[in-house]
């Protein structure tokens, strides 16, 4: 076997609540792949505050373009409100430097189409953070539904309904199409219906709603979706920041079994439950239901999925068409809800107001003048 490369200096862009508890514990359990040498924030007693949790000798910087120049690292960790991510990942890619970046990866398709064209001329990668993807139990049903063995995929549903208050959207850049890019179909249902695309495949029609029933902001708080896959597999997906009792579901129903996921913001192995149809053999359906190992979904299992890609030469997972596929999904849900028309994958393409922004300029979504 040829020796592990050396570890890879890595920076992180703002040191917030998602980088302080979910990058760093990733980086801390790659420490063998990966050295932590530099961090950016603008704020500087939140910026020292983490240098001092993380330890060792971490570099301040003020902005991304001063330690793009100052350190050059290997890989940069991109934790800030949406509206950033754009920009740094574009300085990241272009500086030499891979990127994991929270989600949304960008807020809009052109957007991605600039991230797209900073990875054609640089070589590196800019994957997204979807890191329910990447826990054993997700890897073992994607593969028992990608093989058949479960039968043929008829119909799913995929439950986003969470909670958030008033004092949530007090948040200045939250609940604003130019700082988040929407409202739960971007921020908060994503991580579910990526992890519906990974496990179904390709989409090919979306009929959709949304609405504003409860919060003061630009965006929608709840909506809804239709979904026929490429499979013939037709599939619900609810997004919503209304709902008192949280949870998260991925129901999958096969010809030869049901395999369902409920949790809150992670899972493991036992969060997932496969039911037999009658014609199932026992022992067949015992073979379903444990994975060989028990791997959460992740920040640290993502981590590794981008570190074991770069040690083997290949494109990130949450990168590429993995990452647009997602993005091009929730425009084709906002462009159902808005216009009441039918969306096909493929259709938003440039010119399609939906393309350049979410709202995709609709009089009754697109933000209004502030006085």
């Amino acid at each position: 076997m040829s020796p592990r490369p050396a570890r890879r200096r890595v920076a992180v862009v703002g040191t917030g609540a998602i980088v302080t508890g979910s990058h760093l514990p990733a980086l801390e359990a790659h420490a063998d792949r990966v050295e932590l040498v530099a961090a950016v924030d603008v704020d500087p007693a939140r910026l020292d505050a983490f240098r001092a949790e993380a330890g060792g000798d971490v570099a301040g910087y003020p902005s991304t373009g001063a330690m793009l120049d100052a350190v050059r690292p290997d890989l940069v960790l991109i934790g800030t409100p949406p509206a950033l991510h754009r920009e740094q990942t574009v300085a990241a890619l272009k500086a030499g430097a891979w990127v994991l970046c929270e989600k949304p990866l960008c807020l809009s398709l052109a957007e991605y189409d600039d991230i797209a064209a900073a990875e054609e001329a640089s070589g590196a990668y800019a994957s997204v953070v979807f890191q329910h993807r990447h826990g054993s139990g997700a890897a073992h049903a994607r593969d028992l539904i990608a093989s058949g063995e479960l039968g043929t995929p008829l119909v799913a549903h995929c439950q986003t309904t969470w909670h958030r208050d008033a004092a949530y959207y007090a948040v200045p850049w939250r609940g604003r199409w130019s700082t988040e890019g929407g409202g739960p179909t971007m921020g908060h249902g994503i991580h579910q219906y990526d992890l519906l695309l990974h496990l179904l495949g390709p989409w090919a029609e979306v009929r959709a709603m949304a609405s504003r029933l409860v919060h003061d902001t630009e965006s929608e708080d709840v909506s809804t979706a239709l979904v026929r896959f490429e499979n013939g597999a037709l599939a619900t997906v609810v997004n919503s920041v209304l709902s008192p009792d949280e949870v998260s579901r991925v129901r999958v129903d096969c010809a030869d079994a049901t395999v369902e996921l409920t949790h809150l913001y992670g899972h493991r192995n036992d969060d997932w439950t496969y039911t037999p149809a009658r014609h199932v053999a026992p022992e067949r359906a015992t073979a379903w239901r444990t994975p060989a190992a028990d791997v959460p979904s992740s920040h640290t299992a993502q981590l590794g999925a981008v570190l074991d890609a770069w040690d083997a030469g290949e494109r990130p997972p949450g990168s590429g068409p993995d990452a647009r596929a997602t993005l091009e999904f929730a425009a084709a849900l906002y462009k159902a809800a808005f216009t009441g028309h039918p969306v096909r994958a493929g259709e938003i393409a440039p010119g399609d107001p939906f393309h350049s922004a979410m709202h995709g300029d609709h009089p009754d979504w697109a933000p209004k003048e502030r006085a």
